[in-house]
């Protein structure tokens, strides 16, 4: 082998090691934990799927970071148990088709 293919294998093999440790990973292949529950709740996506799946996750941790995006908050509301829906509905108003699907979905409880 070549030096630069020992150097390109090397970096490869620690670009591998890291990427086992990341929150996508972790939650690509079920492996999250209530551990990473503060690392969910760096973005909307993360911290709706956490909520979702990781029994003891914090609701309102989780729903105060989801709500940072109408996208997020229409589910959350209608698919985490104990979520403020008052709180989720002041986030969706922030887009009208999310408002739209609030007002359509959520009051009648169908999702």
């Amino acid at each position: 082998m070549h030096v630069r293919e020992v150097l390109m294998l090397s970096k490869v093999r620690e670009d591998a090691k890291t990427a086992l440790k990341t929150f996508g990973y972790k939650l690509n292949k079920g492996l999250l934990t209530i551990v990473d529950e503060d690392e969910a709740c760096t973005k909307p996506k993360w911290a709706y799927y956490f909520a979702r799946n990781i029994p003891g996750a914090d609701i309102e941790k989780c729903q105060e970071a989801a709500c940072k995006d109408p996208h997020y908050a229409y589910p959350f509301a209608g698919n985490i148990p104990g979520a403020n829906i008052e709180k989720c509905q002041e986030a969706a108003y922030k887009d009208y088709y999310w408002v739209y699907k609030f007002a359509q979905d959520i009051p009648k409880g169908r999702m």
